[in-house]
Formats: C-alpha cells, structure tokens, sequence
C-alpha cells in the first residue's frame, strides 16, 4: 500500500510541473484506443510541444488543486480522460488532434481551459482553425516587406519627379 501511495504522489507531482508549464489544456474522453493509438497521438502532440497524459481523474484534480486558475477544469474530470497540455502553440496542438481523431474517429473532444476560462470543443475547434504562429509571422513580414517595398520606390521617384520638374522648368526660360 506504501508503494501505491509514493507512486500516486510521484504522478501527482509530475502532473503539478506540466500544469505549471502549460498554457493551456484539452481534454480528450480516450475510450476504445489501443496503447498504439495513444502512442501515436503522442508522438503527434510532441511537435506541438504538447504532452499527452492519461490519468486518473482524481490525480489530476489533486495536481490542479493549488492552482486556481485550473480549476474550472475540474468541471471536465469525468469518464476515461487523457489530458493534452500544451506549452507553446495551441492552435498546433489541437491540429494534430484533429488530425489523429479524424484518422481513427474514437475519440471526443470533451472540453479545455486557456487562461482560466472553461472552452467547448466547438471553441477548441476554432482555436485550431486559426493559421499556425508561422503562417501568421510569414503574412505580416509580407505586409512589411509590402509596405517597404511602395515606400522605397516612392522615395526613389522623389529625386526623378525633382529631375523633370526643374528640366521642364529651364526649358520654359529657355523659351
């Protein structure tokens, strides 16, 4: 029994540092997967800088316990739940989420929390249907260069326009 305890303790710990990494969290009802499956979902999230965690309910909520801003989460702690906690970019996370569940169609999305704030999984949904931080830094450099580029050329026809315009006046006087 001493035994069964430490190791809930070590789990309950671990669990506690990804919580404090986390920006954000899904939670995902894994019913019906096989260990290759959740291994793959895994592997899918760790591109993410996700962590897939299967747990207990009542060690998550432990580990969430001193945290206030997780505990809306609490709400979600039902059934057979694996826990994504993601670190850095959540519309990736819950892509490669997608991704996984539309390939094997065994999962539900039950729910998540960004911020303190509960989300539906149509909420999560929209999350991952915004562009990737890549896409969105790739479109603003090229509203930059854009805007750069019309600039430059602008202050080049500066001394062009000057050019002409004192050319067109000398040959009046000229006249």
């Amino acid at each position: 029994m001493g035994r069964t305890l430490a190791n809930k303790q070590d789990i309950v710990t671990e669990l506690k540092g990804l919580v404090d990494e986390a920006q954000m969290a899904f939670v995902v009802d894994y019913q019906g997967l096989t260990v290759a499956e959740i291994t793959d979902l895994r592997n899918r999230l760790e591109a993410s800088n996700s962590v897939c965690k299967v747990t207990k309910n009542t060690l998550m909520r432990r580990a969430i316990a001193d945290a206030d801003e997780w505990q809306p989460l609490t709400e979600l702690l039902k059934g057979t739940n694996a826990f994504v906690l993601v670190k850095d970019d959540p519309g990736s996370a819950i892509k490669a989420y997608q991704a996984f569940q539309k390939d094997t169609k065994k999962t539900e999305l039950r729910g998540g929390l960004l911020e303190g704030r509960l989300l539906s999984s149509d909420e999560l949904k929209a999350i991952g249907d915004l562009p990737s931080k890549e896409v969105l830094i790739a479109q603003i450099a090229g509203a930059i260069n854009g805007v750069a580029t019309k600039l430059a050329v602008g202050i080049k026809e500066v001394p062009n326009s000057l050019a002409r315009g004192i050319k067109a006046v000398s040959e009046q006087t000229d006249a």
